[in-house]
């Protein structure tokens, strides 16, 4: 059984600056594995049973970091996709980007796992569109993988009209959503190991990839901006007041 997770490093930070290109300036911000994406290596870990997980991540070469975090937490192999030729790209540039290094380097895999959001995006879009360019199923607002058996994958779905029990035949792909539960933190045996452990690096040119980064992206951001909420709360001090209140609200 081989397992790739697709992880990505996002920024920690609510002082987010803007490139030209109304992308994310990453350079000198505090990052962390997206919190999804935390989860997804948790469940690939916790199938065991002798699966060989690599951990593959796309972005500038400090996203190291997060890979190494994967190995701590019980992956076995880091692969980084790191090509100044990839900046900018958006979720569709990503995917081909990220399929062709599956495609050419590690197509030998049962199972991939993504997660389902990236709090710096929030699109939902990078593992289904990679699960398109493999041609493999694809089960989104994973809760839960029940069990992997006679080629089948069967998980716990989420929505909000209730849960699903879907099964789908491998090899497939996954989004997973955040646990109820909290991810194990390593030890310091498995992050001494991390951070010793060798990094396959692949550039865009390792993976014969021309149109790739903001020239290979249909899209762009034409404008960004953060939410401002207008409402100011308002303490009540009894149930008189609330009803005189919701009163207003109604007239």
């Amino acid at each position: 059984m081989k397992i790739l997770v697709c992880i990505k490093q996002v920024p920690d930070t609510s002082d987010i600056r803007w490139t030209e290109n109304n992308t994310i300036c990453r350079e000198g911000l505090e990052s962390v594995t997206n919190p999804c994406d935390v989860y997804a290596v948790e469940e690939a870990v916790k199938l065991g049973g002798g699966a060989e997980v690599t951990a593959l991540t796309m972005g500038p070469q400090q996203a190291e970091t997060a890979l190494r975090g994967a190995i701590a937490a019980g992956c076995g192999k880091g692969v980084l996709l790191s090509d100044r030729k990839f900046s900018g790209a958006d979720t569709f540039a990503t995917s081909r980007t990220i399929s062709a290094a599956i495609k050419k380097h590690l197509n030998d895999f049962n199972l991939i796992i993504c997660g389902q959001f990236a709090s710096d995006g929030d699109t939902a879009q990078t593992g289904p569109e990679i699960a398109e360019c493999l041609g493999i199923p694809q089960i989104t607002y994973v809760k839960e993988i029940k069990n992997i058996e006679d080629g089948m994958i069967t998980v716990k779905r989420e929505l909000d009209e209730g849960i699903e029990t879907v099964r789908a035949k491998l090899p497939a792909l996954i989004c997973m959503l955040k646990g109820d539960y909290e991810p194990a933190r390593p030890l310091i045996n498995d992050v001494m190991r991390a951070q010793n452990a060798e990094i396959t690096v692949y550039s865009a040119e390792d993976l014969e990839l021309r149109e790739t980064g903001l020239k290979g992206s249909p899209t762009n951001v034409s404008k960004s901006f953060r939410m401002v909420t207008k409402h100011r709360p308002q303490i009540l001090g009894s149930i008189e007041e609330v009803a005189e209140k919701i009163k207003e609200f109604n007239v």
